[in-house]
């Protein structure tokens, strides 16, 4: 475990890059001794200092819930981050690009809950009982950390380059579809780029956000009725340059989109 002072330190170097829309050098390189647990603690940390700051956290992401990105980058289990106010946008609207380090999308869906849900213990019946809706959403990833070389320990400490979400097209009610086969075509500037189906997120997506619940009683904290969870992505995530208009098709579920200024 590194030292009280060595977390503050790099919580405030994150809240740094993240104000100058910067890049740090990997953590994991510096402190080659530095565990999953330092970096939740990293995270909270700086958690903590944006709300100090006048934020307020609606929700939470998992991160790194597929198969295919568990293998890319050699971990067996997803991560979290935390979701705060000023990362939520509506579909349509423009983005502005400089307010990131770098841009990338994901595909996922986004569960609202109408009722907490506390961990341990919590099973796909409990989420699908407290959810209120499900609404489409892109994931803007934004890594204040270089990329090359990253393990999940620099990327959780990055509040698992969680940067923003854009929410849109039809909120369901869980039981209004099967959850497991909503799917999505990705295009950027009108070219399809990615396609997936929410199945790829732990089998159901429901599954990743009962993972979160059961994750974050380890760490004595919980998910409160109206916190928006995005429950991780179903396609692969897709680089994204200024000028670019995003726009992501779930087909009965409506359409997610956005333009990057």
């Amino acid at each position: 475990m590194l030292d009280p002072s060595r977390i503050e330190a790099i919580a405030e170097e994150l809240l740094t890059a993240d104000r100058d829309r910067s890049v740090v050098p990997l953590l994991t390189a510096r402190d080659p001794g530095m565990t999953v647990d330092d970096a939740y603690a990293v995270q909270k940390l700086w958690a903590d200092r944006r709300t100090e700051a006048g934020a307020r956290r609606v929700g939470r992401k998992i991160g790194l819930t597929s198969k295919v990105m568990q293998v890319a980058t050699g971990i067996t289990e997803p991560d979290y981050g935390v979701i705060l106010d000023d990362m939520v946008i509506q579909s349509g609207a423009s983005v502005e690009f400089d307010r990131f380090s770098n841009v990338r999308i994901e595909v996922e869906l986004a569960f609202v809950l109408a009722k907490p849900l506390a961990g341990p213990n919590v099973t796909i019946f409990d989420v699908l009982d407290a959810t209120a809706y499900v609404v489409p959403a892109l994931e803007i990833l934004n890594s204040h950390i270089e990329m090359e070389g990253r393990t999940i320990v620099d990327t959780i400490s990055d509040n698992a380059a969680m940067g923003a979400m854009v929410l849109g097209g039809r909120p369901v009610k869980v039981d209004e579809v099967d959850l497991r086969w909503v799917s999505a075509l990705l295009s950027r500037n009108e070219v399809i780029e990615e396609s997936g189906v929410a199945a790829a997120v732990l089998g159901h997506p429901a599954m990743g956000v009962a993972w979160l619940a059961n994750k974050l009683a380890q760490h004595d904290q919980s998910l409160e009725a109206g916190e928006i969870i995005l429950a991780g992505s179903f396609t692969r995530p897709m680089w994204v340059e200024r000028g670019d208009t995003v726009h992501a098709d779930y087909r009965d579920l409506g359409a997610v989109t956005c333009r990057f200024v």
